[in-house]
């Protein structure tokens, strides 16, 4: 299965996963729609102090590890309904770690822009906002390296920082495009479909993106409204 990415950025920013033609059908929205009742909790990831290593946590989530659980399981196939765990695993790190390969935190794709950019090369991501939106952004990340307190695995780590530093250098620079926020209707545009991956910028300078989750397509009486969640 290839899940198809939208790009936006600006005040909104980065990624979309495109849905089946057939909502029933729908792994990306029905697999996002299960995790409504699970609650929000950060910092889901950090829970050891030794060697990176895959952490799965579907009780609870954060808007990272919701959009991989769920990318992860529409991945993976299905026997009377239920997902196997080794292939839920195997699909879950090839998500997040770059290249599939777990190699220590920075192997980690800290970065939207980095996780993207994995998902493209390695075949199950698609950016489709080249082939619909004009609109261009060049990268510029510097938040984790020019913060490294903020994060326990780089605070006493100079050598993640390191290699942090040299993330951010290969990313920035890169053009993505997006969708500015004023270009975007009220009930969505055709283009993006229930159970995209959408994800929105933010103002603190050297992030790029803030956070990201699913296209819902939500109907409003007369009309329908693009949701997210």
């Amino acid at each position: 299965m290839k899940t198809m990415i939208t790009l936006l950025f600006s005040a909104l920013c980065v990624a979309t996963v495109s849905a089946q033609t057939d909502e029933k059908d729908n792994a990306m929205l029905n697999n996002g729609i299960n995790f409504l009742d699970i609650p929000y909790v950060a910092h889901t990831l950090e829970v050891t102090d030794g060697e990176e290593e895959l952490i799965i946590n579907c009780d609870e989530v954060d808007c990272t590890t919701f959009v991989e659980y769920t990318l992860a399981m529409a991945l993976s196939p299905t026997e009377d309904g239920q997902v196997a765990e080794g292939d839920f695993a195997t699909n879950l790190q090839k998500i997040r770690y770059r290249d599939g390969k777990i190699n220590g935190y920075p192997s980690r794709l800290h970065y939207i822009a980095d996780w993207v950019n994995n998902g493209v090369r390695n075949g199950f991501l698609e950016d489709v906002t080249t082939a619909y939106s004009p609109y261009t952004q060049k990268v510029s990340l510097s938040y984790m390296s020019s913060h490294p307190e903020l994060y326990k695995q780089l605070s006493k780590s100079p050598e993640n920082v390191a290699k942090m530093k040299e993330i951010e250098k290969s990313l920035n620079g890169q053009e993505f495009h997006y969708v500015p926020k004023d270009k975007l209707p009220f009930n969505g545009l055709p283009w993006i479909k229930n159970g995209d991956i959408i994800a929105i910028t933010t103002n603190t300078s050297g992030i790029g993106c803030g956070s990201y989750g699913y296209c819902f397509l939500c109907k409003r009486q007369t009309e329908s409204a693009a949701c997210f969640f």
